[in-house]
């Protein structure tokens, strides 16, 4: 794999495990001892969330690899400040769910493009050859 130093190396797995923890105390909870027993868009996003929380685990030992998963945190993070949060702040005014987002979702914004690799990103997803659309057997 591409040369990372140590410390960037141990940066991303502190962002893993700062996602791990946090999503571990706010959404564990209320997977294991779920609040409503008839699922709905809140169960299936804690269901995200936890899954989401399990891949930064695998981030702690493999923190290159799961590069996929910052993105995501990042992108939709930005999107959603994009798309609701900043919108909602600067108009009505955020409710207490969504002040509740805000702020994570500002540092992360923030913190999370500073210690992505992206010359490591750019070499991976974007130089690097496609994988092949069908096999060549002929």
């Amino acid at each position: 794999m591409q040369h990372v130093s140590v410390f960037r190396l141990n940066l991303l797995r502190a962002a893993y495990l700062v996602m791990a923890v946090g999503l571990a105390f706010s959404v564990w909870p209320h997977i294991i001892f779920p609040p409503d027993l008839a699922g709905g868009p809140k169960s299936v996003i804690r269901a995200l969330l936890g899954a989401l929380s399990l891949l930064c685990l695998l981030g702690l030992r493999y923190p290159l690899q799961m590069l996929p998963v910052l993105l995501f945190e990042l992108v939709w993070k930005v999107l959603w400040l994009l798309a609701s949060g900043i919108p909602a702040w600067r108009g009505p005014g955020l409710d207490d769910y969504a002040f509740a987002l805000f702020v994570p979702c500002i540092a992360a914004a923030i913190v999370v493009p500073v210690i992505i690799p992206w010359d490591v990103v750019y070499r991976l997803y974007i130089r690097a050859p496609a994988d092949p659309w069908r096999s060549r057997v002929a």
